[in-house]
């Protein structure tokens, strides 16, 4: 069935998280980064910058079983992949804390692949105050797009500046462990089976279980955070990137500084096999 983009402006019902140390400190541990600010409960402790994606996770299921009913089969349902993510941190999250996270549709648009949508989640504290703001990419492969194309609202990208072609400011190497999709899945809590489950990923198409695209972003947010920001993660105001070749296990990463103008930090992330698995990654810093 095609993806209706009538859809853009509904909004799914908001779901109450409660954020503990013990929730941040997995996160950070899944990825290896052990900065003292993620893990000294004595003199407290915030969550690592994507550590959102956590708490977002169970909005958008929420909303894919909705579509399930109303707008697309099972089958197509499967077939999305996450393409983009954008998050805008308006604090750093210092648990414990109880926020509340809503999603709205906030476009729908035909791609070449197939339909493209993307969500934004508000997450709020429990004054009401903004915490972080996301959008969330997916394309669902081989599915059609039915009505207008809606081009979702998105804040202003920072301008990269022209460089030549050469070498980057910087690069460093991550390590991708065999089992760190498993690890990242039980200490994000956020469960996706291609990510853990040979037989539903070859079901999907996947030659093999694939990291998940949060994650590798996390990886180079880590050390973006200790090169470009002072080894301070509460200087991250946003996180923007788009996903591109898949990241296998066990492998190892290649995280690149292009660029920097004024607050903005722009990188990419090639996989193993040298393709872009992170491609126009933006950091933006706090002063």
């Amino acid at each position: 069935m095609p993806l209706d983009s009538s859809l853009v402006g509904s909004t799914g019902a908001p779901i109450v998280s409660e954020i503990d140390s013990r929730w941040t400190m997995a996160y950070a541990a899944a990825l290896g980064d052990a900065t003292p600010c993620y893990m000294d409960t004595v003199r407290g402790v915030i969550a690592h910058p994507l550590f959102p994606v956590c708490f977002e996770w169970p909005v958008q299921v929420a909303i894919r079983a909705q579509f399930e009913k109303s707008s697309l089969t099972r089958d197509e349902a499967m077939r999305g992949v996450h393409a983009t993510q954008e998050t805008v941190l308006y604090r750093p999250i210092r648990p414990p804390e109880r926020l509340t996270t809503q999603l709205t549709v906030a476009g729908v648009e035909r791609r070449k692949p197939g339909a493209y949508m993307v969500t934004r989640l508000d997450t709020v504290d429990e004054a009401g105050k903004p915490v972080c703001t996301s959008w969330y990419g997916g394309i669902y492969r081989g599915v059609e797009v039915k009505g207008d194309d809606v081009p979702p609202k998105l804040p202003p990208a920072p301008t990269e500046p022209l460089v030549e072609e050469g070498e980057p400011l910087s690069e460093c190497q991550v390590d991708v462990p065999a089992g760190m999709a498993h690890i990242y899945t039980e200490c994000a809590r956020i469960f996706n089976p291609i990510h853990t489950d040979a037989s539903v990923a070859r079901a999907a198409g996947l030659p093999e279980i694939i990291l998940h695209g949060t994650a590798t972003l996390a990886l180079a947010v880590s050390r973006i955070i200790e090169s470009e920001a002072g080894k301070d993660p509460a200087r991250i105001e946003r996180v923007a990137a788009r996903f591109g070749a898949m990241v296998m296990m066990p492998s190892t990463l290649t995280v690149r500084v292009l660029a920097r103008e004024g607050a903005a930090v722009f990188f990419e992330t090639l996989s193993g096999e040298g393709r872009l698995a992170i491609r126009d990654g933006i950091v933006v810093l706090r002063a």
